[in-house]
């Protein structure tokens, strides 16, 4: 007989932090400095603008390829963690990887339109000839979702990179520069990457951290919570170490960075 889960059931509405356990609510504001570090980078102000370098968008464009390309990969390995009936928050998890992963293959699509859009062909993101540290975003993503328990696999793709990426794809979006950059007869198919994101994606973080919370339940316990709380912190601090490599680029290989690059997890 199936042991009867009391966990975490939302009332409240979906994107309000408040709708959520008082230690998921703490999660949000200890991450919120790692989150903000990615969402307002100089990076995204400056493709925002149009002024970054072709050479420093191709080295986005070819080392952001892995992470979009394998996200439904990782999302797979994680719906391989579930069984039917058996809590709650798997239930829910099932259901939403299910319906949510053949959206993230047509994002892969939409990423090679955006790449072909800056002069970057399909066999130049395959042949993925870039800086070793633009890869190591995608290997994090790839250990946590093969290694790790559902709730914290989730936690820190589904819920952090997701989250971040809708946030910085709304400022790229939030002027015409840069998307007026490009042709007129090309620039829906080359902006609908960033496009679906910045508006289509908004509520698929907070569906993840309903998942997460409900599967950790009203009360984890302090390790669980700590846990959790590092694999967030963990994806926006991989995210803005790619950031920050590539404005190393944009900078002429200058070393300026380099004081930045501290973990915020430990």
């Amino acid at each position: 007989m199936n042991e009867v889960f009391e966990g975490f059931t939302r009332t409240g509405p979906l994107m309000e932090a408040a709708s959520y356990p008082v230690w998921a609510q703490q999660l949000i504001s200890d991450c919120a400095p790692s989150k903000r570090r990615v969402v307002e980078h100089e990076l995204y102000r400056r493709m925002r603008d149009n002024t970054l370098s072709p050479r420093t968008m191709r080295q986005y464009l070819i080392g952001g390829w892995p992470v979009v390309e394998q996200f439904a990969l990782y999302m797979a390995q994680n719906l391989t963690k579930t069984r039917f009936a058996r809590h709650q928050g798997e239930d829910m998890a099932r259901r939403w990887l299910m319906r949510n992963i053949r959206v993230e293959l047509n994002h892969a699509d939409y990423w090679v339109h955006w790449a072909n859009a800056h002069g970057v062909s399909l066999e130049d993101l395959q042949a993925q000839k870039v800086s070793p540290q633009l890869h190591a975003l995608s290997h994090w993503c790839w250990q946590s979702c093969s290694t790790d328990p559902l709730m914290i696999a989730m936690a820190a793709t589904n819920y952090a990179i997701e989250g971040a990426t809708g946030e910085w794809a709304a400022i790229v979006c939030s002027q015409d520069t840069y998307a007026n950059a490009f042709p007129e007869e090309g620039r829906k198919r080359a902006m609908k990457w960033l496009k679906m994101h910045a508006q289509y994606d908004d509520a698929h973080p907070w569906e993840a951290l309903e998942i997460v919370c409900t599967l950790a339940g009203p009360n984890p316990s302090r390790i669980i919570q700590a846990d959790i709380r590092k694999a967030v912190c963990k994806s926006y601090d991989y995210m803005f170490l790619f950031l920050e490599h590539c404005m190393e680029i944009e900078h002429g290989g200058t070393k300026e960075a380099a004081a930045k690059l501290q973990p915020s997890y430990a």
